[in-house]
């Protein structure tokens, strides 16, 4: 069973959709999907490291909230809702310094108002470089709608 809401939205639609996006600044790409989880990788290269040749740890929990983001709104209906960040942590491991990382996705818990995600970040090795976990909250597009409306309204 998948936990995916539309399986037509696939890898091409994920990293067509970051196109413009920080995660393309830093190469992140979608490589693989299954049926619970998401998994992209990211060059450990001279836009991605800190000063001292390793991977930057902001770099690491970019690409976790990247990956666990995009896993997260493949979830639900993206006529009705959408889901954003609220709140992320993230253990690095140990170093990298060359090659890729590789992040995956999986979720912990997939509720009404909130979603939980686990991201392992690996090396080529396999080893494991970075641990995170993500919570995202679920905001129905209506009630966007009303608060842009609330928010573009004159005073009175």
């Amino acid at each position: 069973m998948t936990v995916w809401f539309d399986d037509s939205r696939g890898l091409s639609f994920l990293n067509a959709l970051g196109k413009d996006s920080m995660g393309h600044v830093l190469g992140i790409e979608f490589i693989d999907i299954g049926a619970d989880f998401l998994r992209a990788r990211m060059p450990v290269n001279a836009t991605t490291r800190q000063p001292f040749g390793r991977l930057h740890g902001g770099a690491s929990v970019a690409l976790a909230e990247s990956v666990a983001s995009c896993a997260g709104a493949l979830t639900v209906n993206p006529a009705t809702h959408m889901v954003v960040g609220m709140e992320i942590n993230a253990n690095h491991i140990r170093p990298a310094s060359e090659g890729y990382v590789y992040a995956i996705a999986r979720p912990e818990a997939l509720g009404r108002m909130t979603q939980v995600w686990t991201i392992r970040i690996t090396d080529e090795a396999d080893r494991l470089v970075c641990i995170s976990r993500m919570t995202l909250a679920l905001i129905g597009l209506e009630r966007m709608a009303v608060a842009a409306l609330r928010e573009g309204a004159p005073e009175v």
